[in-house]
């Protein structure tokens, strides 16, 4: 049964806050220092808020349902994107991925792509990603995503960033 992806609700805040937190434990392990880590995932009630203040505010979040009827609150929502107006000062195209997650259970399913297919299509875009994440460099640039050359570091995880475009 695949996920069903549809936009996020104020309603669905702590789920995707869990989602979240729980994808950054399992994307980032052996990336980030296990002790860091934790401590930086571990605040839920802060990463809710997060999710509710960008949802008020009318953020374009999508969400990928867990199929699974019994899914414990933290396990309801199997993955997320996060889009919108790019950031940077010198962003090469005009539209950002901010963020997207598959927990590690739906990791090689395609649900990636589908969240992908839906809050992005084929417009130019672009994102940044921890340079030594591997694995996510390569989903990127299964979907057109190139480095632009711009690093720059991120002091919440303490890991080197690059940006990715897709034109």
């Amino acid at each position: 049964m695949n996920p069903e992806i549809r936009p996020a609700t104020v309603e669905d805040a702590e789920a995707g806050a869990w989602c979240h937190l729980l994808c950054w434990r399992e994307a980032y392990a052996g990336l980030v220092p296990a002790e860091a880590l934790l401590e930086r995932t571990s605040n839920i009630e802060r990463r809710t808020e997060r999710w509710q203040t960008q949802l008020t505010a009318g953020r374009q979040r999508w969400i990928a349902l867990n199929p699974d009827p019994a899914a414990a609150l933290e396990d309801r929502v199997a993955g997320f994107i996060a889009t919108g107006p790019g950031h940077d000062d010198d962003a090469p195209v005009p539209f950002e991925l901010e963020a997207i997650y598959t927990r590690q259970a739906f990791w090689s399913t395609g649900l990636g792509g589908r969240l992908l297919d839906v809050a992005v299509g084929k417009q130019a875009a672009f994102l940044w990603v921890f340079e030594d994440n591997e694995r996510a460099r390569a989903f990127y640039q299964r979907h057109g995503f190139e480095p632009d050359g711009v690093r720059k570091h991120d002091p919440y995880f303490d890991l080197y960033e690059i940006r990715l475009v897709r034109h």
